[in-house]
């Protein structure tokens, strides 16, 4: 897991405790946010029950929090800003094997606006846009730890990207396909916007553009990488 990111897997399982779950809804549902106290007396909870379960939340990144004021006081006197929650923007997802249909979506949106923008057809506009979204990718194995060879930062890149990637005879073959039931239903379109992603990484990663190569086989990703 990447610095910044949250631990998809145990924030999800914070919400397994049934009574840290009524914290959670009962927060997501004020959208102007809840106190310790409000939370307290809505749910018939010791305060410093509500508020422990608050704080797990907002550590593990569901919740948000902010500082306030009660109503009315203001000044000198007023008291301490309370903390005040409230749901956290975005998603939290999980899917074992890993799969990342919100990066096709991206890029299948990305490609029909540029489509329409510059008359491209959706096919050449989805390769541009995946091939650009790679080079992205790929930037980030400048972030990996001071003397790690280039390899060994593209398999962790690739690793967290959801391709569960492995070395035989010098090739990286990806174990998992990120995009396996788009795959399935739209194999040409989706394989090739895959190894149009994974060419942008591998020329992010210093390496040949032909080092991403489209080589379908059976109960593994379509792309392998000459590393």
């Amino acid at each position: 897991m990447r610095k910044g990111e949250i631990d998809r897997v145990a924030a999800l399982a914070l919400l397994s405790e049934p009574l840290r779950r009524r914290v959670y809804d009962y927060a997501s549902a004020a959208p102007e946010g809840v106190s310790r106290d409000g939370v307290t007396r809505a749910l018939g909870l010791a305060r410093s029950v509500a508020a422990f379960h608050l704080d797990k939340l907002a550590e593990a990144g569901l919740l948000t929090v902010e500082f306030r004021r009660p109503a009315g006081r203001a000044g000198p006197g007023a008291g301490r800003p309370a903390k005040w929650y409230r749901r956290a923007e975005g998603e939290i997802s999980l899917s074992v094997p890993e799969r990342r249909y919100d990066l096709a979506a991206t890029l299948l949106a990305r490609a029909a606006e540029r489509s329409e923008r510059e008359g491209l057809s959706v096919a050449v506009a989805l390769c541009e846009a995946a091939r650009e979204e790679g080079r992205r990718l790929g930037a980030a194995l400048e972030d990996g730890p001071a003397g790690m060879p280039v390899r060994e930062r593209l398999l962790t890149l690739l690793a967290e990207a959801g391709y569960a990637p492995r070395v035989e005879e010098g090739v990286v073959v990806l174990g998992n396909c990120p995009f396996h039931l788009l795959a399935e239903q739209h194999r040409e379109l989706v394989c090739t916007m895959n190894h149009e992603l994974l060419t942008g990484l591998a020329e992010a990663a210093g390496l040949p553009t032909a080092a991403a190569r489209l080589q379908p086989s059976p109960g593994r990703c379509c792309v392998t990488v000459a590393a």
